[in-house]
């Protein structure tokens, strides 16, 4: 990352940047865990793909004096909670709620907040799920509690994002009236593409269940918890013979 901090400072920084970038790995695992055993489990993966990023010194800097704060590493741990942040791209909608409810029955995963742009967009039309958590990083002599947001949302909902976020970015976040409506135009098809994509799945679903004699393809699940149960203490144990 850019230089950001005044020198006297530069150590706090390193330290800080250490553990935003290990809570994003930590984060991401418990992420590819869960995808694996959803594709275990129901032979289906909700995740298509998952990227993480930490903020520019940039992105800071502008944030700090939005919120007319003084640039200090601790106003910037204070303050900004989205240093760390984890997008997860999913196919649909139903989806996004399963992850979140998953993320949020980690026992080590604290959910400090919750935005849901679902249930309610944006006024210029953006949607998307954000949790803003925290994951314990072990250090060699301490345990720090880090921040990371995660964002939620479809792959229409990305493709909606990604251009309006660049189409303001030409504007300096200032677009004329038009673009705007155009843009909220499109977010709307966008939802009724997701509803669409989301009722054909579920068409498909039941025609397998027909077929099937009433029983769905993607629930026939491999028992994990029975399987666990089972093993459980052998995972973590030594046998003496």
């Amino acid at each position: 990352m850019e230089q950001l901090i005044y020198y006297d400072e530069e150590e706090e920084w390193s330290k800080a940047l250490l553990l935003y970038n290990s809570a994003l790995k930590e984060i991401s695992t418990k992420l590819e865990i869960l995808n694996n055993e959803f594709k275990l489990a129901h032979q289906y993966n909700p995740i298509e793909h998952i990227t993480s990023r930490l903020k520019s010194a940039q992105s800071i800097a502008r944030k700090m004096r939005i919120k007319q704060k003084e640039l200090t590493v601790e106003n910037i741990i204070r303050y900004i909670n989205d240093v760390a942040g984890v997008r997860i791209i999913c196919s649909f909608t139903s989806d996004i709620y399963r992850i979140a409810d998953a993320i949020t029955k980690q026992n080590d995963v604290t959910v400090l907040k919750i935005k849901d742009y679902l249930a309610h967009p944006k006024p210029n039309g953006y949607t998307s799920y954000h949790m803003i958590v925290s994951v314990p990083i072990f250090l060699s002599n301490d345990v720090i509690d880090t921040k990371v947001e995660i964002q939620i949302r479809t792959i229409a909902m990305d493709f909606w994002a990604s251009l309006e976020h660049k189409i303001y970015y030409k504007f300096e976040g200032k677009a004329p009236e038009g673009i705007r409506d155009e843009l909220r135009e499109c977010a709307n098809i966008i939802s009724f593409l997701d509803q669409k994509m989301l009722s054909i799945n579920e068409s498909v679903q039941n025609y397998h269940k027909d077929f099937n004699g009433g029983t769905v393809i993607d629930d026939i699940d491999v028992n994990i918890d029975s399987i666990s149960n089972s093993l459980k203490p052998l995972y973590g144990s030594i046998v003496t013979e």
